[in-house]
């Protein structure tokens, strides 16, 4: 539960006061200690509110207060600093920490657009911090009572501020909540998390939150004529699914623009005949980071009733070996009727998007297509995992992603789709190949060969996010998933006009 209060002696037992480092900062805290009875020279010595810098405190004389934390949040935050700060806050301190929490953001000289942006991170912030790391553990954790007492989160702020803090404390947690089933989902090895499982999980949400979900089985796969899908999944026991998820809202009085995504989902990825290394291939559970992130906006916009018409469309299988596998030098054909000549099995997550853009394209027509997807190991050898890459021949399309990206903390850094790099997908026995075979310029062919199954479309990105969607973080042992694309596309698609 989410409050406002408007009386600080009616503030719970323990206290957040995020502080912003500047100019006013030194007043701030001098009025912080006036409030909390607390020595002015301790606070202003101890207190620099550098980012992530925690100071607590214990102000006896107060009437409700026994413990203030002072999180401080740097210069400028952005809204990921304090998603950050708030998520590894709480990491920190859970066990110590109620599930009863008083927030005092009315420090602090802070203009409206901040407010909101202060506390949609708040709240995002502190409810992923309560993700449990331990899915399939069999003993306690210690922050086991954030599962069973209800987070509340009363926040103090000034009048004239209060609608806009009930309006962004709703959505930082109505988006923390998706991430949270994100997260679950990308991290679930699989043998928990299979194409059908997965397709059970979009039927559940649509139900859920109000879309409208179709899941097409392996006869209905043959049958539509998705022959890329079809032929990555035919090594696996475990048999692909094809799902079609749309969002339409009640009627808004004006024509809605129609957003198409698709996700690639990849359960789990041997490399098929082209086999992986073992050394990294448990991590491949998260070969469907793309599909993740398209499911996830897809429930998050018809949570948050966004003004847009939005279709999702996840092909998800396993890319396994056995006697049936695809294997290298074999041509397939394809949704779009081209035919594919397979040099490498480990390029499997562009033939189901390929399969995944014809249908979506042909189908729904949209305005804006983008694909998802965790794709190659070439994007994350030239951005590392700060940023996925961008590719697009629309330049009006690639500034509204970039500035996305930029305002939520998931960045983009566009790459290359010049036509001179075509000759990297041409095939001498089919309409093209999967793979160049060269150590070069890897993600940038992946790029050009989904674009051949575009039909052209002029408003058409792919987003390779195989650096960001799964990756190191600050106490894990191993790798994690990061929930990447669920803020940026729904930022993307809320700032939409037709």
């Amino acid at each position: 539960m989410i409050s406002i209060v408007k009386n600080k002696d009616l503030f719970l037992e323990t206290l957040i006061v995020p502080l912003v480092q500047g100019e006013i900062l030194e007043s701030d805290i001098v009025k912080l200690a006036e409030e909390l009875q607390l020595p002015k020279t301790l606070l202003t010595e101890q207190i620099k509110a550098e980012k992530k810098e925690v100071s607590l405190f214990y102000p006896v004389a107060h009437k409700s207060v026994t413990r203030v934390y002072c999180l401080g949040l740097g210069t400028n935050p952005t809204l990921k600093m304090v998603i950050d700060a708030f998520k590894r806050f709480l990491q920190m301190e859970a066990a110590k920490l109620p599930s009863n929490l008083s927030i005092d953001i009315s420090n602090g000289n802070f203009d409206p657009e901040f407010i909101s942006l202060l506390t949609e991170g708040i709240v995002s912030g502190l409810l992923l911090g309560t993700y449990k790391k331990g899915l399939y553990q069999t003993s306690n954790l210690s922050t086991d009572k954030w599962d069973s007492e209800p987070l509340n989160l009363q926040f103090f702020v000034d009048e004239k501020f209060e609608d806009i803090v009930k309006i962004a404390a709703d959505k930082g947690r109505a988006i923390a909540e998706t991430q949270l089933k994100i997260l679950r989902l990308v991290n679930s090895p699989s043998n928990k998390l299979t194409p059908i499982n997965f397709a059970q999980e979009a039927v559940i949400s649509g139900k859920e939150f109000g879309y409208k979900v179709e899941v097409h089985d392996e006869k209905a796969i043959e049958k539509l004529g998705l022959y890329a899908l079809k032929a990555v999944g035919q090594g696996s026991d475990t048999p692909a699914r094809f799902i079609v998820m749309e969002y339409k809202p009640k009627a808004t009085g004006s024509q809605l623009p129609t957003v198409g995504l698709v996700g690639k989902g990849v359960t789990f990825d041997t490399g098929g005949l082209s086999i992986k290394g073992s050394s990294n291939m448990h991590y491949m559970k998260s070969d469907m980071g793309g599909a993740a992130a398209v499911f996830g906006t897809m429930e998050l916009i018809a949570k948050l009733k966004l003004p847009v018409h939005l279709v999702a469309i996840i092909p998800t299988t396993e890319n396994c070996v056995d006697a049936k596998a695809l294997k290298p030098g074999d041509v397939i054909g394809s949704y779009a009727e081209k035919t594919i000549e397979i040099i490498d099995t480990d390029a499997e997550g562009r033939l189901i998007l390929a399969d995944g853009i014809a249908y979506l394209n042909k189908n729904y027509s949209p305005d804006i297509m983008i694909d998802v997807a965790t794709l190659t190991g070439s994007c994350v050898q030239t951005l590392g995992y700060e940023a996925g890459g961008l590719f697009t021949n629309n330049d009006d399309l690639a500034i509204k992603l970039t500035n996305a990206g930029d305002r939520c903390g998931e960045r983009l850094w566009r790459l290359p789709l010049w036509d001179s790099y075509e000759g990297d997908i041409k095939s001498d026995i089919a309409d093209v190949k999967n793979y160049s075979g060269k150590p070069i310029a890897g993600a940038i062919s992946a790029a050009k060969f989904l674009e051949f199954f575009t039909n052209k479309h002029t408003n058409w990105a792919h987003l390779d996010i195989a650096g960001v969607a799964f990756g190191d973080a600050e106490f894990y042992t191993q790798k994690t998933a990061t929930a990447f694309g669920v803020r940026l596309l729904t930022d993307f698609i809320a700032g939409l006009k037709k």
